[in-house]
């Protein structure tokens, strides 16, 4: 994987802290985003790999960091699609979107929407980490993207992971045939800090002994489907498009196949940022 350039969303922890050391070790460069200073720094200066620190709970942020990847790259063959969490009540952004909705998924609508003229260029390959919750989880209402009713955190977290999928479903049709491909992928359940803002019983599950009962893996195995998907060739190893769990094409939720909900769902995101994204002839 020598000379090609891997930028990764959550990369100071967990699934993208593996992925982008074992990234490295293959030849790549990679290039880390984290929300904290100390930790995304103690990262890179560990993996000798550049950072950049931006918090998704304000896009003006993801605003910043687009436009500073996109004058420091002008090439970018993998954006690894990766930060995330689940947390407690439900909380408002200074964007004015659900926290959960914008962490996991809208500021990466955004992130690559800033990024697209280059992925393109690049003939990039786009992973989007989701979570069997989008089918367990999932009770997506079109029409109430921010949950203002009947929230709970893990239907927040499975509609964000479903969002997810969607949007690869959606992004591959409108920008398939230009050489860029978006793909979705289950890690399995992966012992990392994830879930360490979400009070009872998901905290719970992800830190304490419950873990060796839900037969967690670590980080490294967990990575494993988004490396195979960065290092081979897409249309020809892999779908674009798809939902992936250990390297095999799964089943999500009955809505991730929904055409009307996917192109909905990138109008109503478009909106949500202030901007639409790039046509190209």
């Amino acid at each position: 994987m020598a000379k090609k350039t891997v930028i990764i969303t959550g990369g100071s922890d967990g699934i993208g802290k593996a992925a982008a050391r074992l990234l490295k070790e293959q030849g790549a460069q990679v290039v880390i985003i984290g929300r904290s200073p100390q930790k995304t720094k103690a990262t890179g200066t560990e993996l000798n790999v550049p950072y950049y620190i931006a918090d998704f709970t304000k896009l003006d942020e993801v605003r910043t960091l687009g436009n500073q990847l996109h004058a420091d790259y002008p090439q970018i063959d993998v954006l690894f699609n990766n930060a995330g969490g689940v947390y407690g009540e439900r909380e408002v952004t200074v964007d004015g979107f659900e926290k959960t909705f914008q962490i996991n998924y809208l500021a990466h609508f955004l992130l690559t929407d800033i990024l697209l003229d280059t992925l393109i260029a690049s003939h990039a390959t786009i992973i989007n980490t989701s979570s069997s919750g989008n089918s367990g989880l999932s009770k997506l209402d079109i029409n109430d993207l921010n949950l203002e009713n009947k929230y709970s955190r893990t239907r927040a977290y499975g509609n964000a992971k479903l969002e997810v999928i969607l949007f690869a479903k959606e992004f591959n049709r409108r920008y398939g045939q230009k050489g860029v491909s978006m793909v979705a992928f289950h890690p399995g359940n992966v012992v990392t800090n994830f879930g360490a803002e979400s009070p009872g019983m998901m905290h719970v599950l992800y830190h304490t002994f419950v873990q060796k009962l839900m037969r967690m893996i670590p980080p490294k195995k967990g990575a494993d489907t988004a490396i195979w998907l960065a290092t081979t060739t897409p249309g020809k190893d892999w779908q674009p498009g798809e939902y992936y769990y250990k390297r095999k094409i799964a089943k999500a939720h009955k809505l991730a196949y929904d055409k009307d909900i996917a192109r909905s769902l990138w109008t109503q995101s478009e909106e949500m940022i202030g901007e639409r994204y790039p046509t190209f002839k």
